[in-house]
């Protein structure tokens, strides 16, 4: 009886070492980059008030928040937010769109504005 041969089996190999090194470079392309977050999630939505908050104490403002516009975020040590909110400066004037940048750790209750422009 003759034993089968595997002629395909090193192609086989190949392949599937090729899909692995593919899935490889595709994950660590992820790893420290942006990801779309809800904007209407609570936690999101109580970030951009701190970033309008933090903002207004440092540059001696009085934007009021309105909403947020766009959320996205990054895993660094902790959890970065960057933010498109809109605010307003009150009597009446139009809302306009800001990017905010927060840094937060939760487990050590850190929150930091990191930056704030107008966008």
């Amino acid at each position: 009886m003759k034993k089968p041969q595997f002629q395909s089996l090193p192609l086989l190999l190949f392949s599937l070492l090729i899909l692995l090194f593919s899935l490889v470079i595709v994950d660590g392309a992820r790893l420290g980059g942006w990801t779309p977050a809800n904007p209407e999630d609570p936690h999101v939505v109580e970030i951009g008030k701190f970033a309008v908050d933090a903002h207004n104490k440092e540059a001696k403002t009085d934007l009021k928040f309105d909403r947020v516009v766009k959320a996205e975020t990054q895993v660094v040590s902790g959890v970065n937010y960057r933010i498109t909110l809109s605010a307003t400066t009150g009597g009446g004037a139009a809302a306009k769109n800001y990017e905010a940048v927060v840094w937060e750790k939760a487990w050590e209750k850190f929150v930091r504005l990191t930056s704030f422009r107008p966008v």
